[in-house]
């Protein structure tokens, strides 16, 4: 590209059959890998180390990428912190017989830098060189607040809620009917430049899991309309056996939400049944039927 930023990496796809799910549209899955490549590079380019993601927050999928058209993420990094830095990222579609750009998706990644030999690297921090830049340094800072903030809050409201409530609607179906697990095997493929699983291979895995578990509701292909935030809580190697399992939280006529969980099991912790905790997320969906119009969602009884 042409005079990118010190801090941008800007990642140029064209949608081929093969990215494209039932609809015709660019898979998510597909979709959040290429924006935590595009994201891990830009960490990088300004760490001068390796990098790993340790959450991806925020995502708004806001139009469809079809196939023949021309995809650019461009990652940005927004604000460094001790050993870690907040990365931009946008999403563009463009229709190559119109010429006609759109936003695809926009998101903000946290990633960690982690140097050869476990150290810990201390980053420079950013110069922001447009107005813009000196806007997003700003709001980096309050959302890494609100990041560390959240787990706290959503700790406090799952003590305060009442388990004993009783839940009473005709019709309404079981959360079990939505429960849906998956075994994936790590492969060398599968893993990044440092070893560790790839984040983005993590996330689409989520995604698809997730889909499965919506679409028992809405007997369509779900459309993925946001994500609260992929939290990384460890890594996870090749060789490891990774347990995800989706379920429906809850419905809301239109969309739905979907929590997953994702756990690691080394050779010897799965004869021993001692899974790590290494990632989750709540994912939020949609349906449409063939005439393009929104599919209500049934109501679920937990």
């Amino acid at each position: 590209r042409d005079d990118p930023s010190p801090m941008e990496v800007s990642v140029c796809r064209a949608v081929l059959a093969a990215h494209a799910g039932p609809r015709g549209a660019v898979g998510a899955g597909s979709l959040l890998c290429w924006m935590d490549t595009a994201a891990c590079l830009a960490a990088e380019k300004h760490a001068g180390v390796s990098c790993v993601t340790a959450s991806m927050d925020d995502i708004q999928f806001e139009e469809a990428a079809r196939v023949g058209q021309i995809i650019t993420i461009k990652a940005k990094v927004n604000r460094a912190f001790r050993t870690s830095m907040e990365v931009g990222i946008k999403v563009t579609v463009q229709d190559v017989l119109t010429d006609v750009e759109k936003t695809v998706s926009v998101a903000y990644a946290t990633y960690i830098a982690k140097p050869a030999g476990g150290g810990k690297a201390e980053l420079e921090p950013v110069q922001p060189l447009s107005a813009e830049d000196h806007l997003e340094h700003s709001l980096a800072n309050e959302r890494r607040r609100i990041r560390l903030g959240y787990f706290q809050v959503l700790h406090n409201l799952m003590q305060e809620s009442n388990k004993e409530d009783t839940f009473e609607e005709e019709g309404a179906v079981s959360t079990d009917h939505t429960h849906v697990q998956s075994i994936e095997l790590v492969l060398p493929p599968h893993a990044n430049h440092h070893g560790n699983t790839f984040g983005g291979q993590i996330m689409a895995w989520m995604e698809t899991v997730a889909s499965i578990s919506a679409s028992r509701l809405c007997r369509s292909h779900p459309i993925l309309k946001s994500v609260n935030m992929f939290k990384f809580w460890g890594p996870s190697f090749v060789g490891d056996r990774l347990v995800f399992n989706a379920v429906v939280n809850n419905t809301f006529h239109n969309s739905v939400e979907v929590g997953v969980r994702v756990e690691a099991y080394s050779c010897e912790e799965w004869i021993k049944d001692q899974p790590r905790h290494i990632s989750s997320a709540f994912l939020i969906f949609s349906a449409v039927n063939d005439q393009g119009e929104p599919i209500p969602f049934p109501r679920v009884r937990p």
